[in-house]
């Protein structure tokens, strides 16, 4: 028996860092949205009891360094299923990018073998398993858009960001989320204003969503690898109406609404930067 899951990017429209906990991650406010950009999964039912990943992409491990290989593994172990699964991944979402599509792809991993395997869990439950794995893992069970505080585990539903296109760009680098984390001063960052950030959403307000967008591991990321910083000015020069990083980096990402401007931006972003996307935001 087979079944086919989509895995969606997320972009953050607001990330705040409000200090270490005692458990080594940071303590994290987060409004997040799923995008149009996907990875898809096929996901293979197995008479042995084995997980196998597959995939074309040279930069997807095929062993227990991969989140889809550790959903299925945690499902398997958590309720005795004694048969197997090869997960295939046709991967779309740019790897360490900041995108979660590891995490995304997690999340369609326990949404699928939930269905394949006829478990019968709530979403709640599966977020709940999620967690286990990984810090955006929970958010991306659910998609939409949402808050997530904690180390990101705590989601809560929030309404769909306004209509707009989203213009990503990521550089040929790869960075590491552990790393960045380690280089942030939380004592200086500028914390964003996630309360009107939330407002903005509950008011479909379209400018107060682009005047409250940021990122408080921005200035570390920009700091430690400039191209960002360059793909960032470029964007905000051929116009988006509001640009930023997505999670620690490396992609950005910006908002807008006229399709005249987004082809402007799209064709100056591809005259130097190889991964560029334009995508809607998938909202609920």
């Amino acid at each position: 028996m087979k079944l086919l899951v989509k895995a969606p990017a997320k972009i953050n429209l607001s990330l705040d860092v409000l200090g270490k906990r005692e458990d080594g991650y940071h303590e994290v406010e987060m409004v997040m949205t799923t995008i149009d950009l996907a990875d898809r999964l096929e996901l293979t039912e197995i008479s042995e009891d084995y997980v196998g990943i597959l995939s074309r992409n040279r930069f997807v491990p095929a062993d227990e360094r991969n989140l889809a290989y550790q959903a299925a593994r945690l499902l398997k172990e958590r309720y005795q299923i004694n048969k197997g699964v090869e997960i295939s991944i046709n991967k779309i979402i740019p790897v360490a990018a900041g995108l979660a599509g590891g995490s995304s792809d997690a999340a369609a991993t326990l949404r699928g073998l939930n269905e394949l395997w006829d478990l019968g869990l709530t979403l709640d439950e599966l977020a709940e398993l999620g967690a286990e794995i990984g810090s955006d893992v929970s958010f991306c069970v659910y998609g939409g858009t949402a808050l997530a505080k904690g180390r990101g585990e705590k989601v809560t539903k929030l309404p769909a960001p306004p209509a707009c296109w989203v213009v990503l760009a990521k550089p040929a680098i790869g960075v590491s989320t552990s790393e960045i984390y380690r280089s942030l001063d939380v004592s200086s960052i500028r914390h964003p204003h996630t309360t009107e950030m939330i407002q903005a959403l509950e008011n479909n307000d379209y400018e107060g969503v682009c005047e409250n967008m940021a990122n408080a591991l921005e200035s570390v990321t920009l700091h430690m690898y400039p191209e960002v910083l360059h793909i960032k000015k470029q964007m905000e020069r051929f116009g988006a109406d509001a640009v930023l990083m997505s999670g620690s980096g490396p992609t950005v990402f910006g908002l807008v609404r006229h399709d005249s401007r987004l082809q402007r931006i799209y064709n100056g972003l591809r005259g130097f930067c190889d991964q560029v996307f334009a995508v809607r935001m998938l909202g609920m």
